[in-house]
């Protein structure tokens, strides 16, 4: 079993929109970091081209947090057309970190199921080995939980 993202395969590599992406998850980052509280942002592109973002939400007690791929999807449904073409998130380093990079993550189980469940044909950029790749979401989930 892999034990991350960089394992499971060579992926897609990132054309410019994606770079805008990345962008986009990054600018909100710099702007709302803040620890416990703020530590990921994610961005996602609908197929209609926009972009919407999302802010991790930390919470005292913790089952409570609301992920930054969720409030993006969130606002993507109640702002957009609710479609998820390309999605990415990126961790803030916590404090006692050297590498002062934000970093490109991968999508919790949940995540992945949220994505999965509204649209199963999404892409997610994920870290690869030299820079981020992206994946099919289905690559991530290939048996996803059904009712």
């Amino acid at each position: 079993m892999p034990d991350d993202a960089s394992d499971i395969a060579p992926g897609l590599p990132l054309d410019a929109g994606d770079d805008e992406l990345l962008a986009a998850a990054r600018a909100v980052m710099l702007r709302h970091y803040r620890p416990f509280w703020h530590m990921v942002a994610a961005a996602l592109r609908g197929r209609d081209g926009r972009i919407w973002t999302g802010l991790h939400l930390g919470t005292t007690v913790g089952r409570l947090s609301v992920c930054a791929e969720a409030v993006a999807v969130g606002r993507a449904i109640l702002e957009g057309d609710g479609s998820i073409a390309t999605v990415v998130a990126v961790r803030h380093p916590k404090p006692e970190e050297a590498d002062r990079e934000l970093a490109v993550v991968a999508p919790c189980g949940a995540c992945r199921e949220l994505i999965v469940d509204h649209d199963p044909q999404a892409l997610v950029i994920l870290p690869g080995l030299l820079a981020p790749v992206k994946l099919p979401v289905r690559r991530l989930l290939p048996l996803p939980y059904r009712r």
